[in-house]
């Protein structure tokens, strides 16, 4: 198993949906951890951990960024790392 952590921020059309909390794990099969956010009504910033096999981690990646989603990868040397 791997687990790739990413800062994710979502537009305000997709506050509301349950899209790392549920969608990730039922279209994937991977388990995100949600480490820290700030939400509002206008926009959700999420900085979270995705475990699971690595090609689905990236299958749920692209996913995310085809919904519109802007999904950056945070590397353990990165200042934002958790």
């Amino acid at each position: 198993m791997a687990v790739s952590k990413y800062f994710c921020t979502f537009p305000q059309a997709l506050i509301k949906e349950p899209i790392i909390s549920h969608q990730l794990n039922a279209e994937f099969g991977v388990i995100p951890n949600i480490r820290a956010a700030s939400i509002t009504e206008q926009l959700a910033m999420v900085a979270v951990e995705i475990e699971g096999e690595a090609e689905q981690i990236e299958k749920a990646v692209v996913y995310l960024r085809e919904r519109g989603v802007t999904v950056e990868e945070i590397r353990d040397d990165d200042p934002r790392a958790l």
